[in-house]
């Protein structure tokens, strides 16, 4: 079997991005970007602005942004990894839209995530809240790079 790294990072050669490049690296993994439909601009991410998107995504839990990456055929992975940056103390919605269109049935979860302050733990409870279903078996912090797996 296999393994996958799935993330999401709101720049494309950003924190969570390196970090997923290279836990995929350490773990001879396949890596998957998960991509909005409408990119993230700095405004959108303005978490002052009570109207910025990502304020918006927040205080709607129900929003789903579309998503350009195809689902992925979960059935051939073994391992599975979800990484992020942490947004409002939790994992981006558009994290949500990627787990809401793949099967994870069975499977095990190891969630990882970038912050510049806040921790993992309220975005783990977030997940196991809003999918019971999910396996989530670990959840750890990258900020300070990835140099093997991670969560093993």
């Amino acid at each position: 079997m296999a393994t996958l790294v799935a993330y999401f990072s709101s720049t494309k050669n950003g924190n969570t991005a390196r970090a997923a490049a290279s836990l995929a690296k350490a773990a001879g993994a396949d890596l998957v970007s998960i991509d909005p439909k409408k990119p993230y601009t700095a405004a959108d991410m303005n978490w002052k602005d009570p109207n910025s998107r990502s304020t918006k995504e927040k205080n709607d839990p129900s929003i789903r942004p579309e998503i350009t990456t195809a689902p992925v055929d979960i059935t051939k992975y073994d391992k599975l990894y979800i990484g992020f940056p942490i947004w409002w103390g939790v994992a981006p919605n558009v994290v949500k839209t990627f787990l809401d269109a793949n099967d994870f049935s069975g499977k095990q979860v190891y969630v990882f995530a970038t912050s510049g302050g806040t921790g993992i733990s309220a975005a783990v409870s977030d997940l196991k809240r809003t999918y019971p279903k999910l396996d989530i078996v670990k959840g750890k912090m990258a900020n300070g790079g990835v140099s093997g797996d991670i969560l093993a």
